[in-house]
């Protein structure tokens, strides 16, 4: 919708993912009957349950908002990051390789992108990838 609002000529205006919406930022990102379940899926391995805004700045200070000690937000933070840069580079497989919608892959790869991030950014960190991956919610509560 901003390159339609530029003038730029685009051939489908529609969300790749559901194809049902224009595909707005907000949409894409955390309205879309398709990415939506995956902030729901998130939001449960600390049982929070909220009504998630639709706008990107209230979005990313909500879903930090049940992180107790600064570890808990700062993974908070790059999990919301890495989900919405995942999310960005899914979408572009679709429109660009023609690469189908797979939620579950998606979280996967988002997992994974977090661990590592983590892994480089805390110094203490030593959990390996299989033990993180079967205890997310151990790895945003402890």
């Amino acid at each position: 919708m901003n390159l339609i609002r530029r003038q730029v000529l685009v051939n489908d205006r529609l969300c790749p993912f559901c194809g049902l919406k224009d595909e707005e930022a907000e949409h894409l990102f955390f309205n879309c009957s398709c990415t939506l379940p995956l902030w729901w899926e998130s939001l449960s391995w600390t049982n929070i349950t909220i009504a998630l805004p639709i706008n990107p700045r209230d979005h990313f200070l909500q879903h930090t908002l049940g992180a107790a000690g600064v570890r808990n937000l700062t993974r908070w933070k790059c999990w919301w990051v890495s989900l919405t840069w995942l999310i960005w580079n899914h979408k572009n497989k679709i429109v660009f390789q023609n690469h189908t919608f797979n939620g579950s892959r998606l979280l996967d790869d988002v997992v994974l992108v977090l661990w590592s991030w983590i892994k480089s950014m805390e110094k203490d960190f030593a959990v390996h990838f299989n033990q993180w991956f079967s205890n997310l919610k151990e790895a945003f509560t402890s």
